[in-house]
């Protein structure tokens, strides 16, 4: 990338990042990297964030924050019904995820590095983010009548946790095997038949 003279920002920071990242790996990737590719000294680049690791973690939560945007948008949307919701919102996860991984598979491949890094961090507010979405979901299929559920930020981790396999990274080499819509299809159908409230 080569250096411009606009005003040096948080967010131009974070792209020349995102861009050294694909190029050099996380590994490799360095402050000094980023400094060059926008022209400017690294003590500028420090002055946007104090250390490398803040840097890191702020370049994966940007990353993570493009999918929990996709799937607000779902959880806005009260014209559907409440299963309609549940499934359209695991299936844009399951999207997002797999689009991540095979549109950009370097950057993928960097960012699981760099969540594995902030997981406790960045990826634990990811998490809670995308759980506390589900949750809202699952109390407003409760307050329809459509859902039975005691406590529905339980039964929301439930949900995630239970389909783990299409949207954790670590399983993104099964996001290409034959079949695996169908079996994202059979579990989804199985996880909302729990959730339907008896009549």
């Amino acid at each position: 990338m080569p250096p411009t003279p606009q005003t040096l920002t948080a967010e131009r920071i974070l792209e020349a990042t995102e861009e050294v990242l694909r190029r050099h790996g996380p590994a490799k990737a360095t402050v000094v990297d980023v400094a060059r590719a926008l022209g400017v000294s690294h003590g500028s680049v420090y002055r946007h964030f104090r250390t490398k690791a803040a840097l890191r973690e702020a370049v994966t939560k940007r990353w993570l924050d493009r999918t929990t945007q996709v799937l607000a948008a779902i959880v806005a949307a009260p014209d559907l019904d409440p299963e309609t919701r549940v499934r359209e919102w695991l299936a844009a996860l399951f999207a997002a995820k797999r689009r991540k991984a095979f549109d950009d598979p370097e950057l993928f491949a960097t960012y699981t590095v760099l969540t594995t890094e902030t997981a406790e961090t960045v990826v634990g507010e990811h998490i809670a983010e995308l759980t506390g979405q589900l949750t809202e979901l699952v109390r407003a299929g409760v307050a329809a009548g459509a859902f039975t559920a005691e406590d529905p930020a339980a039964t929301a981790g439930a949900l995630f946790r239970a389909t783990d396999r299409f949207h954790d990274p670590h399983y993104a080499r099964e996001w290409e095997q034959p079949g695996v819509e169908r079996d994202f299809e059979a579990l989804v159908d199985l996880l909302l038949r729990g959730l339907r409230a008896r009549g």
